[in-house]
């Protein structure tokens, strides 16, 4: 349900919109739906959003803003990524409150993932 004046939706780019959508569909059981050779949405993240065909990608040395997921068991879901085909650029870290690291996925594009379990 979309609410007046908070965030609805999330974009970013994607210079192979399969790979992209492999990777996520694997690592996170996100669903998607094409529209048209150069944009796919997804749906089931929590936030829906979509994927555009660029040569570009997100990530925080640039600038860009840092998609954080959530997980119960860090450890588990880091090794779910890299096994889908992510590059760890952070590892595993603490910071008051959890831990945390931070993935490229096979498009380029940074996300990190958290945790109080285990704090």
């Amino acid at each position: 349900m979309s609410e007046h004046e908070k965030i609805n939706y999330v974009e970013f780019p994607a210079n192979d919109l399969e790979k992209t959508k492999a990777f996520f569909a694997e690592a996170f059981d996100w669903v998607f739906t094409d529209y048209g050779p150069e944009y796919t949405a997804f749906t089931a993240a929590g936030l829906d959003g979509g994927f555009y065909q660029a040569n570009l990608h997100n990530s925080t040395a640039s600038g860009g803003a840092l998609v954080v997921f959530y997980s119960t068991d860090l450890e588990e879901t880091q090794r779910k990524v890299e096994g889908c085909g992510a590059r760890v650029v952070k590892p595993i870290f603490s910071f008051p409150g959890g831990r945390r690291f931070h993935f490229t996925e096979p498009c380029g594009n940074e996300f990190a993932v958290w945790s109080d379990a285990d704090f």
